[in-house]
């Protein structure tokens, strides 16, 4: 049984456990520095480490260089962090739930509702909710766009409950038709409106970190860490699923359980993410997907590993985002689309024999 759960990852071409989580650690990091120095105002990385050093001994002088690295880009970093880690396990999550290395956290409809919520927000708030600005402030946008996320998993959800058990394939199609509704409505709230209204629209559906500060890195932050560390527990259930649902029920597996646990875990990383920063595509697909090429099946190592990927290929295109186009700033899930999918395929290329 043990043997079985722990899927002990014997291919001699793949790399060990330990090795995969240590690359990814030091990727992070990597990352991190890079991010850190490269921006429209470029700090150097001694004054980089001058300025945590400062932070720490509490001798900060409020100079250039540490009001713009603490006040904007260091929250940034953080939530890039959060952002790209939480797409990255959720991720993982739903292959490993779906048994298919094309799924993606979108499938659910999270990042659709999301969507969909801070389109009506933003076009249809002042008239539905004319209360909420005054007693939410700028929380409105976010909070709304959250709600929307889970509310439209729990639809998804419920929909593919079917005697007493969850079908994967309805979850599958339900996440299709609810995403192309989502598409629609937003779709009519853009037509419906102003030239204001559809630019905030169109900069929210394509993702950017450009909003950071330090009270909404602290919530989504704080929900993902939470929702990554319940998808860490989950790595033992779903090397058994992986096997077919039958033999994970042999082996004493509460498959119905994992699979709540999988949605959910998803749905609040995911709208938690999405709600703060828009939509960023293809993490949660690309992530997981390498991993597995590199180091194997085994979710003990897929799903702490698309985190740390995650993160740094967030931090990465937003460190390429912020200098590309100086002044401007290219949108973010725009730029993962089209950094990552070359080199997503690259690596299929390279692997295919091992797919």
């Amino acid at each position: 049984m043990s043997q079985l759960q722990l899927m002990p990852n014997r291919a001699s071409h793949r790399l060990p456990v330990t090795t995969v989580l240590a690359l990814g650690a030091v990727l992070v990091m990597l990352s991190l520095v890079a991010a850190s120095a490269r921006g429209a105002f470029d700090i150097g990385i001694v004054s980089i480490a001058r300025t945590m050093w400062a932070l720490a001994t509490g001798t900060l002088d409020g100079s250039p260089d540490q009001l713009i690295f603490l006040n904007i880009r260091l929250p940034r970093l953080v939530l890039g962090l959060v952002a790209g880690a939480g797409l990255g396990m959720s991720g993982a999550l739903m292959q490993g739930m779906f048994r298919n290395p094309l799924a993606d956290p979108g499938l659910i409809g999270v990042s659709s509702g999301a969507a969909l919520a801070a389109g009506i927000t933003i076009v249809m708030g002042a008239l539905w909710f004319p209360d909420l600005p005054r007693s939410l402030g700028s929380w409105t946008l976010v909070l709304m766009a959250f709600a929307g996320g889970l509310g439209v998993t729990a639809l998804i959800y419920v929909l593919s409950q079917s005697e007493g058990g969850t079908r994967i394939s309805v979850m599958l199609l339900a996440g299709i038709a609810i995403n192309a509704l989502a598409g629609a409505g937003l779709g009519f709230l853009s037509f419906m409106a102003t030239d204001e209204q559809l630019r905030n629209i169109q900069f929210w559906l394509l993702g950017s970190l450009g909003g950071a500060r330090w009270s909404a890195v602290g919530l989504v932050g704080t929900i993902v860490l939470m929702a990554v560390g319940a998808g860490l527990t989950m790595a033992r259930p779903l090397n058994a699923i992986a096997l077919g649902e039958a033999q994970a029920h042999l082996l004493g597996v509460d498959v119905e359980r994992v699979k709540r646990r999988a949605v959910l875990v998803t749905a609040l990383a995911v709208g938690a993410v999405t709600a703060c920063t828009g939509i960023i595509g293809f993490i949660g697909l690309v992530a997981p997907h390498c991993v597995r090429l590199i180091a194997g099946p085994d979710h003990r190592v897929v799903l702490p590993a698309s985190a740390m990927l995650g993160a740094a290929l967030v931090l990465l295109a937003d460190s390429v985002a912020r200098t590309v186009a100086q002044p401007a700033e290219l949108p973010l899930g725009v730029l993962t689309a089209f950094v990552g999918v070359p080199f997503f395929l690259l690596l299929l290329r390279t692997f295919r024999g091992r797919v």
